[in-house]
Parts: structure tokens; C-alpha cells; sequence
């Protein structure tokens, strides 16, 4: 059965969207969201090097989407209000270093995607040295406040989905704090 269903949550996935996309459930529209959802895992297999990705606190996630979704539009408004309405000279857009614990190539993944889709951010790279992140920030006061929201409010819930448990914060040197 693994054989043929190796994802048969991707695969069910894959129907289900199939069916809401053309609005039907009749037999053809099933039949063919079924050899989607059989057809598309088995073909994509070799692309995920990894595998696909384990989800171990569903919980965790779905807190974590809708507190992005607040983040999201609350970074719209502020962004918007920025523009709009302060001097350009007192916007104070910087490059910041974040030091990561996360490690899993697929939360890095969602964590580059949270702060991408967050209106004001841009992730830049992952500086290989110190596993640290280089992110741009549109209007930068306060760098701590930044370190500490992107650790306690995405990195913590993306290390306990993705690799299976919360970590302890640690100091500059690496040491749990």
C-alpha cells in the first residue's frame, strides 16, 4: 500500500483540493482527483531529498498560522502608516544578524516564508559562520525587541513541530541561558 500511497495525507490533500477547485464531486472529477493524488506523490517522490516533511505538533502549527496571520496584517498597517505619513528621513531601514537554533531544512523553509510574507522584512541569507540569519528590516528601532520576537514567537514553534521539541534559549556563546 506504501508503494503505491507513499503520502496518503499529500494524496488526499491533492483530491480534496481537486474537487473544491471544479466545485463537483461527480464520479469523473473523483476519479480524477484520486490519480492525482496517487499520481502527483509518486512522481515528486525524487524531488524531496529529505522526504516529505513530519508534522509532530499539529497544534503548535495551526497556533503558529494564525498568530503569522495576525503578525501579517498588523505589518501591513504599520508598513502602510509609515509610508504614508512619516518623514523618509526618519525611517531607519537595517541589515540585522539573528542567531539560529533551528536546524531542519524544512522549518527554515516556513521560517524564511513567515518573515517574508510579514510586510517590512526580508530575509536574507543564512551567514554559514555562525548559523546565523542576516535580515533586512524597513524601520528598525529597536534590535533586541526583533531578536527576541523572531526566537520566542517563530523560531521556538517551528523547532517543536519540526524537530520534535522545545529547545532552551542560549547566550551569544552558544551556552543554554
Amino acid at each position: 500500500m506504501m508503494r503505491w500511497l507513499p503520502y496518503p495525507v499529500v494524496s488526499l490533500g491533492l483530491c480534496v483540493l481537486w474537487l473544491l477547485l471544479n466545485q463537483t464531486v461527480d464520479p469523473a472529477n473523483l476519479l480524477f482527483g484520486a490519480l492525482l493524488g496517487i499520481a502527483v506523490p509518486l512522481l515528486t517522490r525524487r524531488l524531496q531529498p529529505f522526504g516529505y516533511p513530519r508534522m509532530r505538533a499539529p497544534v503548535t502549527f495551526v497556533r503558529l498560522m494564525g498568530m503569522a496571520g495576525v503578525e501579517v496584517v498588523r505589518s501591513c498597517f504599520n508598513v502602510c502608516r509609515i509610508i504614508l505619513f512619516r518623514d523618509y528621513r526618519t525611517v531607519k531601514a537595517q541589515f540585522m544578524r539573528i542567531p539560529l537554533d533551528l536546524r531542519d531544512p524544512y522549518g527554515l523553509a516556513m521560517l524564511s516564508c513567515l518573515i517574508n510574507m510579514t510586510p517590512g522584512t526580508v530575509w536574507v541569507e543564512i551567514l554559514p559562520e555562525g548559523y546565523e540569519l542576516s535580515l533586512h528590516v524597513f524601520d528598525l528601532h529597536d534590535e533586541q525587541w526583533w531578536i527576541d520576537t523572531i526566537k520566542t514567537r517563530y523560531e521556538q514553534p517551528l523547532i517543536e513541530i519540526f524537530e520534535g521539541g522545545a529547545t532552551q534559549p542560549e547566550d551569544k556563546d552558544g551556552n543554554p541561558a
